[in-house]
């Protein structure tokens, strides 16, 4: 008996052991696994007194994770593409109020007034990615259907990362703030740049600025919304506040870019200026390069709410800056730098579809060479005027593809519109 219970208590004790080595073994197989997948940590000794740890990853890597560290997804249903679908426009020669009534009728419809969970983490996710160590903070708002984001949108992406590597890019957009939006954005973000779409909070946006009342009044019915597309005012406007809140570089999304912008800030270009006495007699909103909490940033969001006007095209955007500049030029220690028209409207958009075309003789391709000469030495970068050359092809020569060439990274379907 003693024996049996001798060999008991051996089998229990192996038992034991064979349990605990195998409980080993599988702890050591999740650490292992652990470390593999895990980023390696380092003691920061600059604060001895709070030890921190940081994160040693490769420099790709960490930016990719510092720009988007996961796929868009929200708890609520994506919305759907409706690429062509046609933008929500007011019937037209209808009177104020009835214009008014269809705006409140089709409120619902206009989905950058929504609220979910995007637009209650902008101001966390812009400050996120602002915190990586950027060489400029650019902004762009994209305000179409995701699927109309094309390759010359793309190529503008191209041209600004090429110019500005370690830059920091936040587009404004609640379409492009999706698993689409991702999609398109993906190769950029593989190759380390730092680059998110994020859906706007308009009311955080607006808060504590004159545009505050003005969205208030106009959710209530008591703004004309205008024939103009709702959606067009509204970049105009949020590319004022934004930089207000941030500062830091506005671009619209139909921009070559062909050097830095080191050295540049409050500035704005001229897109037009006098033949004799050279004095701008147009500003353009496509290029904004301004502090945070910049006073001519509040006069023109000021401007924009007190005198809005959604009938006339240019009256809230080009217009708006023209006029106010205008009107406080005089003052002094206003702190703006005007820019000549080269800076960034080296071509008007009357002219703009020549530099699509291939030099048919001699005489063309020395001037398209002239050319290019011309803008390395004066343009920070070219407004191609989309509106009216988006649909036309870069054709193999021209000015625009000898710009491209020289500023794409990827270079994909150049010759495409």
């Amino acid at each position: 008996m003693f024996c049996t219970m001798f060999d008991r208590k051996i089998l229990i004790r192996a038992k034991l052991c064979i349990m605990l080595s195998f409980i080993t073994f599988c702890a050591m197989i999740f650490l292992l696994c652990e470390d593999i997948r895990s980023p390696h940590y380092s003691l920061n000794h600059e604060a001895p007194e709070k030890f921190q740890l940081q994160l040693q990853k490769p420099r790709i890597q960490k930016a990719i994770e510092s720009t988007l560290s996961r796929m868009p997804v929200d708890d609520e249903e994506e919305e759907v593409d409706r690429g062509n679908q046609k933008p929500l426009v007011p019937p037209l020669n209808v009177t104020e109020k009835e214009r008014i009534a269809w705006f409140r009728k089709r409120f619902h419809d206009f989905k950058i007034f929504e609220s979910n969970n995007l637009t209650r983490q902008f101001h966390a996710r812009v400050v996120r990615l602002f915190r990586h160590e950027c060489e400029a903070q650019f902004f762009m708002t994209w305000i179409s259907p995701a699927s109309l984001f094309g390759n010359r949108e793309l190529l503008s992406l191209e041209s600004l990362f090429k110019a500005h590597p370690q830059a920091c890019l936040v587009i404004l957009s609640r379409t492009l703030d999706s698993k689409q939006g991702y999609k398109i954005l993906k190769p950029l973000i593989d190759r380390g740049f730092k680059v998110q779409a994020v859906t706007p909070n308009l009311p955080f946006l607006f808060q504590r600025t004159p545009a505050e009342k003005w969205l208030h009044d106009l959710i209530k019915g008591k703004k004309d919304p205008g024939e103009i597309p709702l959606p067009q005012n509204l970049s105009n406007l949020i590319r004022l506040v934004v930089l207000y809140k941030y500062g830091g570089i506005y671009l619209d999304t139909d921009f070559i870019i062909l050097k830095p912008f080191k050295g540049l800030s409050n500035c704005i270009g001229a897109q037009s200026t006098d033949s004799v006495s050279k004095h701008w007699t147009r500003l353009n909103n496509a290029v904004l390069v301004f502090d945070k909490n910049h006073p001519l940033l509040l006069r023109f969001i000021k401007e924009f709410a007190l005198n809005f006007n959604g009938n006339k095209w240019g009256y809230n955007g080009p217009y708006l800056v023209s006029r106010v500049v205008e009107r406080v030029k005089a003052e002094g220690g206003l702190n703006l730098r005007v820019l000549p028209p080269m800076a960034f409207y080296p071509v008007d958009w009357t002219r703009v579809g020549g530099w699509f075309q291939k030099p048919k003789n001699r005489d063309e391709t020395r001037w398209v060479r002239a050319k290019l000469i011309q803008l390395r030495g004066q343009t920070y970068g070219v407004h191609l005027w989309n509106k009216w050359s988006g649909k036309l092809a870069i054709q193999q020569g021209s000015v625009m593809a000898k710009l491209i060439s020289h500023h794409c990274i990827f270079c994909n379907n150049v010759y495409s519109s």
